[in-house]
């Protein structure tokens, strides 16, 4: 199933981002948007749901790419796949193209999102774009009607509904920090919410010894 979600993805980008789609108005988002994305994971029902558990994912892979070095961005695992960079941008697009099956109309222009994957990054550029998008989604999520969640929606000639592309969100976000999780592993960067825990940890039985130790 989440193979054929990337296959889809990867398949429609360009097709679907470069045709117009009922626009929300859209707001420019700054890393600010933050807050907002935050706030919308307490709002009730499914949407705020939706939106826990995408940033659940979302969150990590924002703060992963803060930490891996850029001059690691380039690395791919063989030919003819993402690099550690790509994925990161690849989330992006992911997040705004399946907006536009929710009635959203992406910010970046066509052109430039189409070509988003591949364009050169700063580290601030590359966070900036990923806390961006998850603003735009969580935006996006909570100002969908409760009552527009059963509309059917065709995701590649097959029927789902509005509240399937929902799912989609998370499930894509999930599965890119796993990847994303591997590649880091792979170039010897310990995601920064490991580190935290294994610096805790250490703290803790540092304590525990002194303790004994008197």
């Amino acid at each position: 199933m989440i193979r054929s979600i990337r296959t889809l993805l990867a398949a429609g980008c360009t097709t679907v981002l470069l045709a117009s789609a009922p626009a929300f108005a859209a707001e420019p988002q700054t890393s600010a948007g933050m807050t907002a994305v935050s706030d919308g994971a307490a709002a009730p029902g499914i949407q705020g749901e939706a939106i826990a558990n995408m940033m659940d994912a979302g969150e990590k892979i924002i703060e992963l790419a803060g930490a891996v070095p850029p001059n690691k961005w380039g690395w791919r695992p063989g030919k003819g796949v993402r690099s550690i960079g790509e994925v990161y941008l690849h989330v992006v697009q992911g997040n705004y193209f399946l907006c536009s099956f929710l009635g959203a109309k992406p910010p970046l222009p066509p052109e430039e999102l189409k070509k988003l994957e591949t364009a050169p990054q700063t580290p601030a550029s590359m966070v900036k774009h990923l806390r961006d998008s998850y603003a735009f989604v969580s935006k996006t999520i909570l100002e969908l009607p409760e009552s527009d969640l059963e509309s059917p929606v065709t995701f590649f000639g097959r029927p789902t509904t509005k509240r399937g592309v929902l799912l989609l969100l998370a499930a894509h976000s999930h599965e890119h920090l796993g990847q994303s999780i591997a590649y880091a592993r792979m170039n010897k960067v310990v995601p920064p919410w490991t580190a935290r825990e294994q610096a805790m940890a250490k703290q803790k039985a540092a304590a525990a010894n002194e303790g004994h130790g008197h």
